[in-house]
């Protein structure tokens, strides 16, 4: 039997309000009661009258100064010309019908001095501003009768996410007309009650009430506590389930090897691992000796020394009979990760050849872009268990992909991942491979527990001995002797031995086409170029056309221009990379395809043209790609951003610092908030609607210990039907396991 949560608005409210309503993605009594009001707004508090904007769409608090009906003698008809103000500046409403009659309705209501809400799209006449046939809500007047409307003209009043169909005050009253007949028996609540009664928290219906029809501030905010509380524990006990899932499958043990190749990869290092890689080496090594399979995130800033730490997990596996598999996001970069893994190992990967050194193994690369021979080869290898290390893309994922004994997944970068491709691979054998998750992202810790909740986390903080510093600077657009230096600048590494990238935002400025990568952290307005209020801007640089420009500069004249995009066939890319590593085109005009993993330790200056469309951990991970050898290196920021603009302040904070942590506590204090979790809170009913993963860390810590508790009383969570009803209704599978990451 369907509950009253589940019933349809059009069956409650009928089909015209609830066609509406459903242009807010509103569809059931449960959808309208968690459509919480974005403000409230105090009866006689008046908005700036003077902020607002031609062609903005608009509700406003003001008090009516006038309302006049006349006739229209050029083109027949009656207007009503009303003026409300703040109580300094001014705006018109005008309405429009074919008799007097018709108006004498809204000329009644809005009498001079009284209050209202007045929606509606701002337009200009004759200089003044004024909203057309706006839609309006009097305070005290739009009650049932008059108790309601001194109640109503004293309280707070709740101002809800709307369109321009469905105005603030009629979702208000779709709410209360859901909201009023419910019963405590209607409304299941999450929180156990035992946990509710302990933290003093109000009954869902209850805290509906509060945010809904609130008779003090205090109400409202009393309400949003406990909603914000229920997300965090719906949230925290669907990871703390997952946890608990994960804890009980088996893994094959994989213990260290004194002697192994472990320590013959330690000998040969041209360098001493820094103290945080053996600390988290350790940690990794006890995780893969145990039955329960490793699930552990390896955070590490650019340069950090994460590639190392990795392969000492995984030629720990080798040495204890098993396979270990690397999932790289592009072919570029399981190329780069091929090619690195087998320089750190030298003849210890050289297995099955004369020059192998003792317990030597093979590094095996599988991409779909390989020819058939060369594939077959490849697959050989991993099922015979021959290469102990596979590195590869998606193409790992196929079902003609088989190991002899996978002990262990690598998986870098892996937000661009989805779960259920990774899950493809832990799935293949009896038992579990242990899990290691590799990001170069910095990830603070609120935002860890909520997105990573059910990964052990480990950071890599220390740089590797004899990595440099990149030095940034921001260089304006507009300034063409500032430009002339920065190619002159890059003309300067080049005849110094380095190399330079040029990074662009899209690949051909013949198309309209979309740029390659829109990151997720550029804010909105200075991602597309020009503010809505700046001045129109030239289109964002493509790289074919730098390429070209460059080719012809008279600062880089002799040099070697190359080219690196998404559109370019795998073998393509190859070319180009070797030719910039090698030094025969030592200026490489790109896309973000060169932002995770690119290693040319030779690569000494980057150029980000039109930096302002960028996000700051984009930038972060751009930057990451120079600075990898021992020289200084340089980086500069080409940006039309203006002072002072959120942009200015994103690239500002960027050049100030190189500490990825720092960086990525200030993008989240600069970007919406609703870009905090990406693409979790893409399509469909968003799960986190009150809870701030920044703002709210010391609730989201208290709930991850209540539903730690919770799980371990009753995993399957029997006792309390309504929490795993809601974390099966706000966290369907697909959401649920982006959140993990595992």
């Amino acid at each position: 039997m369907t509950g009253r949560l589940e019933e349809p608005l059009a069956k409650v409210l009928g089909a015209r309000t609830a066609g509406s309503l459903e242009k807010l993605g509103l569809v059931t009594v449960g959808d309208l009661l968690r459509h919480y009001p974005r403000r409230y707004g105090a009866p006689g508090e008046m908005t700036p009258l003077a902020q607002l904007r031609e062609g903005e769409h608009v509700t406003v608090m003001a008090q009516v100064r006038t309302a006049t009906v006349r006739q229209m003698r050029s083109r027949g008809g009656a207007m009503l010309e009303a003026v409300v103000t703040d109580g300094r500046d001014s705006l018109q409403l005008t309405f429009f019908a074919k008799r007097a009659g018709v108006l004498r309705m809204h000329e009644d209501k809005l009498r001079p001095g009284r209050r209202g809400l007045f929606t509606g799209t701002v337009g200009e006449y004759r200089g003044r501003r004024q909203l057309t046939h706006p839609d309006y809500l009097i305070v005290g007047v739009d009650a049932a009768d008059e108790d309601e409307a001194v109640a109503e003209a004293s309280r707070p009043i709740p101002l809800y996410p709307a369109a321009a169909s469905v105005p603030t005050w009629r979702i208000g009253r779709a709410v209360r007309a859901v909201l009023d007949p419910l019963t405590e028996a209607d409304v299941p609540d999450p929180l156990p009650a035992e946990l509710r009664e302990r933290r003093g928290l109000p009954t869902l219906l209850e805290a509906l009430r509060l945010v809904h029809v609130p008779e003090t501030d205090q109400d409202h905010r009393r309400g949003r506590e406990r909603l914000r509380f229920e997300e965090a524990l719906v949230l925290q006990t669907a990871l703390a389930r997952r946890r608990a899932d994960h804890d009980a499958l088996a893994a094959v043990p994989r213990p260290a090897r004194a002697g192994g190749l472990v320590a013959a990869l330690d000998a040969r290092l041209p360098y001493r691992l820094t103290d945080g890689q053996r600390e988290v080496g350790e940690t990794i090594a006890a995780d893969l000796a145990r039955d329960t399979p490793m699930l552990r995130l390896l955070q590490g800033d650019v340069g950090a020394g994460k590639t190392v730490v990795a392969l000492r997990a995984m030629l720990q596996v080798v040495d204890a009979g098993g396979q270990a598999a690397l999932l790289a996001p592009t072919e570029v970069l399981a190329a780069q990760h091929a090619r690195s893994l087998r320089a750190l190992l030298g003849p210890l990967a050289d297995g099955g050849m004369l020059t192998a050194a003792d317990d030597a193994t093979r590094v095996t690369l599988l991409t779909g872009s390989q020819g058939s021979r060369e594939r077959r080869a490849a697959l050989a290898e991993a099922a015979s268990g021959a290469a102990g290390i596979v590195v590869g893309t998606h193409a790992l994922l196929s079902e003609t992909v088989q190991f002899a004994d996978l002990g262990l997944l690598v998986v870098d970068e892996q937000h661009r991942f989805g779960v259920e491709q990774r899950d493809a691979l832990r799935a293949r054998g009896e038992r579990v491979p242990h899990t290691l998750v590799m990001t170069a992202t910095p990830i603070p810790r609120t935002v860890a527990m909520t997105v990573f909740g059910d990964l052990e986390t480990s950071v890599l903080s220390d740089r590797p001995a004899g990595r440099q510093e990149t030095v940034t600077h921001l260089v304006p657009a507009g300034n063409a002797a500032w430009i002339d230096r920065a190619w002159a600048r890059v003309r300067e590494e080049v005849d110094r031995g380095g190399r330079a990238y040029v990074v662009c935002p899209r690949i051909d400025g013949d198309t309209e086409e979309e740029p390659e990568e829109l990151p997720l952290d550029a804010v909105e307005g200075d991602a597309a170029g020009a503010g809505s209020d700046g001045p129109a801007r030239p289109p964002l640089a493509a790289v074919l056309e730098v390429a070209e420009l460059l080719s012809g500069h008279p600062a880089l004249a002799g040099v070697g221009v190359g080219v690196m995009h998404g559109r370019l066939a795998a073998e393509d890319k190859d070319a180009a990379m070797a030719r910039f590593a090698a030094g025969a085109a030592p200026v490489l005009v790109a896309t973000t395809v060169i932002e995770v993993g690119v290693d040319v330790p030779e690569a000494t200056a980057m150029v980000v043209l039109d930096a302002q469309h960028f996000g700051i951990s984009q930038l972060h991970q751009l930057r990451g790609r120079v600075g990898r050898g021992d020289r200084a290196s340089i980086c500069l920021l080409v940006s039309h951003a203006e002072q002072g603009s959120v942009a200015h302040g994103r690239l500002s904070a960027l050049a100030a610092t190189t500490d990825g942590f720092l960086l990525a506590e200030k993008d989240l204090e600069l970007r919406r908030e609703g870009d905090v979790l990406g693409a979790a809170q893409s399509g469909g009913r968003n799960s986190l609607r009150l809870l701030r993963v920044v703002r709210d860390a010391h609730v989201i810590e208290d709930a991850r210990q209540e539903a730690a508790a919770l799980v371990a009383s009753d995993p399957s969570l029997a006792r309390w039907p309504a929490l795993a009803d809601a974390i099966a209704d706000s966290l369907d599978r697909d959401r649920e396991e982006f959140l993990s990451r595992s």
